[in-house]
């Protein structure tokens, strides 16, 4: 802050406002420093002074807390907002660090979540059977590539450090079993070309913006980027899934790459409402999460096409991939971001439990080993919830869930 502040006498401060505001006297101090929750410290300095001490003074009136709407699901760390008597409880603090741990702990699961499908994909390359590896599904990989590089840019901004981590694992173990894809010819080159280097932008604009070295500008243009980039992809994704009981077309991409052009231009030209202006900004996390739900959607389809092809499936990385999203589920209930818990309980329904089935159904792996799953993932799903409700103390869990949906 430019200039400093000398501390002065009394105050008496009154003010109109509701009552959950107070009136109160208080001695001016010099005003107390608070975490920046933007991307990048390195602020230009502001010419209103004035303006911004009275932010950060002590006398600001305090209001009582609202929910958060579920479309404010990308502010950071929504607990923060809790009350100082929830916060302060014992139990609120176990439960926030050991969320956090269950969070931390996902990285092994999603550490080793690809090696067998990797191991797998090199063996039937090295033993020439490339027509293995199209029972891994080109699209299906390449949404959950993109939708993990725009929850990677999303928990950056929360500044989740374990699932930043987890994002990054995914990105790069993904982006491993694609290239396997296109030296198999199921992936054209010209689109592994394109997705190389989007990835490499990616990575390298993250975490630069991860340790402040990224100009504000820039991470404002890559956030229009993926915001663009999510809308265009998923509607031509979803579509390009069903070919070819649907026409070969790039018109439902188009479409939604134009609107997507659109909301951007009138977002940052103040041409929204301010409902609309949030709405257009929660976009690319949204787009995010659903490109990664339609992974497992496509998979699915493509077993339901090709069942003689899901031998070419890994069990193990359908279990691990279901344990690494369930780790989440807990951290993600007690933040109450929606968005997160979505993904994360979509992907171990769909893409680890879901994938399970077909491999039970097809009689490649055993009983024993799908209900010890299911029996698991189940006890996994009513234990989070459980002691989210006693944190909290709520009388159901239900409470919970309503929170978690609509603020």
């Amino acid at each position: 802050m430019a200039g400093s502040l000398l501390p002065v006498g009394k105050a008496v401060v009154r003010t109109r406002q509701p009552p959950s505001c107070y009136i109160f006297n208080a001695n001016l101090q010099h005003p107390k420093s608070i975490p920046d929750l933007l991307p990048y410290k390195k602020r230009a300095k502001q010419s209103n002074t004035l303006n911004k001490s009275v932010l950060l003074s002590p006398l600001v009136c305090q209001y009582q807390l609202k929910p958060v709407s579920a479309l404010d699901s990308d502010v950071p760390r929504p607990i923060d907002q809790r009350s100082e008597d929830l916060k302060s409880s014992e139990s609120f603090k176990q439960w926030d660090s050991l969320t956090a741990k269950f969070a931390g702990a996902a990285n092994i699961p999603f550490l080793i979540l690809q090696l067998p499908q990797i191991i797998l994909n090199a063996c039937n390359l090295l033993a020439g059977n490339e027509a293995a590896l199209y029972a891994v599904p080109w699209l299906g990989m390449f949404t959950g590539l993109l939708g993990n590089l725009s929850l990677l840019s999303y928990f950056i901004k929360k500044r989740e450090t374990e699932v930043v981590v987890v994002q990054t694992l995914g990105v790069v173990t993904i982006y491993i079993v694609i290239s396997q894809l296109a030296m198999a010819g199921s992936m054209p080159l010209p689109h592994y070309a394109l997705t190389s280097v989007v990835i490499a932008c990616g990575l390298v604009v993250n975490f630069m913006n991860y340790y402040y070295l990224l100009n504000p500008v820039i991470w404002r243009y890559w956030e229009d980027f993926i915001t663009i980039a999510g809308l265009s992809a998923l509607p031509q994704v979803m579509w390009s899934t069903f070919i070819p009981y649907v026409p070969n077309t790039i018109l439902p991409g188009a479409v939604a790459f134009v609107l997507a052009i659109l909301a951007v231009i009138m977002s940052r030209t103040g041409k929204l409402p301010e409902k609309g202006i949030k709405f257009v900004g929660s976009l690319s996390g949204w787009t995010a999460t659903l490109l990664f739900m339609w992974m497992p959607v496509s998979q699915m389809w493509t077993n339901l096409l090709n069942p003689d092809n899901i031998k070419g499936l890994s069990a193990l990385s359908m279990l691990l991939a279901m344990i690494g999203n369930g780790l989440m589920i807990p951290r993600a209930l007690f933040t109450r971001d929606l968005m997160w818990f979505t993904g994360s309980t979509w992907a171990c329904i769909f893409y680890g439990w879901g994938n399970l089935v077909c491999l039970y159904c097809c009689k490649v792996i055993s009983r024993e080993f799908f209900l010890a799953s299911t029996v698991g993932f189940v006890a996994w799903l009513v234990f989070s919830f459980w002691r989210d409700t006693q944190v909290y103390g709520y009388n159901s869990p239900l409470k919970s869930l309503k929170e978690l949906i609509f603020g």
